[in-house]
């Protein structure tokens, strides 16, 4: 018996169905991958025996409108879902209308019962943090799925926009309450986490009913990886009856019946274990066998030719998508030796999709290879570029069995040529994941401010990234390739209070922070004199204490920084300056007592008068504590080092005297002081020179 052959015609095609492709084909890269034999056939029986339990150990699977603490098992896959709480701390929960849930068919699907609904004004993004840490593996299927049914009772589904991380996913635009829209992408998480965000776009309030995330094998879908992701279209099982997921589909991929259109097609079964082929390599796709047990052929086999249409949904970002096709192919019919089989692939040319290859040293085509009995063949394409959209009726993909007459002479065969058939068809569009979030360290450090001060504005998903999403009080660096930077935080008038966070100290690129007009108290953190970027840091209108960091007031001495901390009273430059000003405090308190009982005894002359005696006395021993103090302030020691920090390293000399060189300085709290230097060479003594010390008032 001759080997089973099928000559396939694929094109993506506008207008009417046609089959005549003409043009010189070529390399388009479009590839033809024989993939892995199913060796242990329980793995993806339709059962649920341990070995596929444990494949979807590390599933995430969120019923977004359940009570904080629900949980149940889906009666379709038998998968557990839960409710979002600890994943998001915004949106409210609902039910959807009531004539919707009495309806059967939403029964068996209770994850569009309820949804979670994020209220706001545009721009505001509400966001999920899922985790993915499973081992082995950085490629996910991440599912969202939306049913509005009139929760609102506006009767007007919205449109918004969905993000994974910072990058634009899709437009959800719900059509009518009842429809559920499920948008699906596979990406690589490079992460221990992924977010998934929803956009108000002013037109609705954002909601979501589902969430689900699915690790896959690395190798699976090469076209999914760090800059690209792929946006499902449309999975289709060709002469299924009804939707297969797990557990006969170990990575829960949902694949949905495709209709038979006006009894076109002609649907072809079998009992039998489909299985798949690899060549010592790695399976890039995987199929359930169950999936490719049905398929479809022409039922007018006179025209050998089918087709079905391929739509997308273009958007803001991407006006024109694109398609990333897979075909799935097994031959279920035994053919005799006068019947073949033969597939053609023509290149891409304009809204043609076709693939080619050229025999070796020769200018005919041939055949890519042989197709065995119950054996599934994939057909991908993994470069080049994407056929573009225009519009459903324009875009189809189109199977026909190409011309025996014309055939024969090329390929030297003299059997009869079989019409098309398919099994199953992934479509996807390709988007952009190459957009970069904001530095790590950042988030870490402003996620612990947020939750300090349990913060409510609009901070959440990436602070910085997309740039028009940024958060409120935030400015950012955008470098090329490289994570974003917080360069400026503006927190003032916020309603802050406590002290200050330490964790403002991790934001390494900081120029400028400004909390200023809040009700801070506590001292300032040290560990913001070692932000190295820091221009300015505001604290006006706060009641801080305590000493400013010396490294502060350094950096202010050398005109590096600008620190504002007016209305502060209890703030000071250095701990010998605070004891002064808490002096000064209680001594102004001591004479408001003294105006009160004045007041209260002005009648009587002699008392008046002694209670000035009385007050005299007692502001004495301040007077004496202060003079002391400030004498104290005059004789106090410094080391070398200190010394070059307060001249500046000597940069400046006022002049010579017999002992050396005298140089301009200034201490912590800004007092202009001159430093003696003795030189080695000098012909007078230590005390001589002790003595001048003390007698002009000068550093040592």
């Amino acid at each position: 018996m001759a080997a089973p052959w099928l000559l396939l015609l694929l094109c993506v095609a506008g207008g009417v169905p046609r089959v005549r492709c003409q043009s010189a084909p070529d390399s388009t890269g479009i590839e033809l991958q024989h993939l892995v034999r199913y060796a242990n056939s329980t793995r993806m029986q339709a059962g649920k025996g341990s070995s596929i339990m444990s494949m979807l150990s590390d599933v995430i699977s969120i019923d977004c409108g359940l009570s904080e603490q629900s949980s149940y098992v889906d009666d379709a896959t038998e998968l557990a879902y839960t409710s979002d709480a600890g994943l998001i701390d915004a949106g409210s929960n609902y039910n959807v209308s009531a004539e919707y849930i009495d309806q059967s068919h939403w029964r068996s699907h209770r994850q569009v019962l309820s949804l979670r609904s994020f209220p706001g004004p545009p721009g505001r993004r509400g966001c999920y943090t899922l985790p993915s840490f499973v081992a082995g593996t950085s490629k996910y299927l991440v599912r969202a799925t939306f049913m509005y049914g009139d929760y609102d009772g506006l009767n007007k589904p919205p449109i918004f926009d969905l993000y994974l991380g910072v990058n634009f996913w899709k437009t959800v635009n719900i059509s009518r309450p009842d429809a559920v829209h499920v948008a699906e992408v596979i990406a690589v998480v490079p992460d221990d986490s992924v977010q998934v965000c929803l956009v108000n776009t002013r037109s609705g309030t954002p909601f979501i009913s589902s969430l689900e995330l699915r690790p896959l094998k690395d190798t699976l879908y090469p076209q999914a990886n760090a800059t690209q992701g792929l946006v499902l279209l449309g999975r289709h099982n060709f002469g299924a009856a009804d939707l297969i997921r797990y557990p006969n589909d170990t990575y829960d991929r949902a694949w949905t019946p495709y209709t038979n259109p006006e009894d076109q097609w002609t649907t072809i079964l079998t009992s039998s274990r489909v299985a798949m082929e690899v060549e010592d390599r790695k399976p890039l796709y995987d199929v359930p066998w169950v999936v490719m047990q049905t398929a479809v052929r022409p039922s007018n086999t006179t025209r050998n030719v089918m087709w079905f249409p391929w739509d997308a949904e273009p958007n803001h970002v991407y006006p024109m998508p694109g398609l990333l096709p897979v075909f799935y192919l097994a031959e279920l019919e035994t053919v005799d030796s006068k019947q073949e089989r033969r597939l053609f692939l023509i290149s891409l040319k304009r809204r043609l999709f076709l693939i080619s290859l050229k025999r070796p040293n020769s200018s005919a085509s041939w055949p890519i290879g042989d197709f065995d009995y119950l054996v599934t063949t994939v057909v991908s394409r993994t470069t080049g570029r994407p056929a573009p959209f225009i519009s459903p009726k324009e875009n189809l993909v189109i199977l026909g069995a190409a011309n025996a007459t014309t055939l024969r002479p090329i390929m030297e065969i003299n059997s009869t040529i079989l019409p098309p058939f398919i099994n199953a068809a992934e479509l996807f569009t390709p988007i952009s994941t190459a957009g970069v979030g904001t530095d790590a360290q950042d988030v870490s450090a402003i996620t612990a401010i947020k939750a300090k001060y349990q913060l409510i504005k609009n901070w959440v998903g990436d602070p910085c990234a997309p740039k028009n999403l940024v958060w409120d009080g935030l400015n950012c660096s955008y470098p090329i390739s490289r994570p974003q930077r917080i360069t400026s935080v503006n927190m003032s008038f916020g309603g802050l209070s406590g002290d200050i966070s330490s964790h403002f100290a991790n934001l390494k690129a900081i120029q400028y922070l400004d909390l200023s007009h809040n009700n801070l108290t506590g001292s300032i953190p040290d560990g913001l004199s070692q932000l190295p970027s820091l221009v300015l840091l505001d604290l006006t209108g706060n009641k801080l204490s305590g000493t400013i960091p010396f490294g502060l007031l350094i950096r202010i001495q050398d005109g590096n920084l600008t620190l504002r901390y007016d209305h502060s009273p209890n703030l000071c430059s250095n701990s010998s300056s605070c004891q002064p000003m808490q002096a000064n405090r209680n001594s102004k308190t001591t004479g408001y007592i003294a105006v009160v009982v004045v007041a209260s005894v002005v009648v009587v002359v002699l008392v008046v008068l002694l209670l000035f005696f009385v007050i005299r006395r007692k502001q004495e021993p301040a007077n004496v504590h202060n003079e002391e103090s400030d004498v104290q302030s005059r004789n106090r020691r410094f080391t070398y080092t200190e010394l070059k920090v307060v001249t500046s390293n000597f940069r400046r000399v006022l002049g010579e005297g017999g002992f050396g060189l005298v140089y301009d300085g200034f201490l912590e709290d800004g007092t202009q002081v001159a430093v003696k230097l003795r030189s080695q060479s000098s012909n007078q003594g230590v005390k001589e020179f002790l003595t001048e010390v003390m007698h002009d008032r000068v550093c040592k």
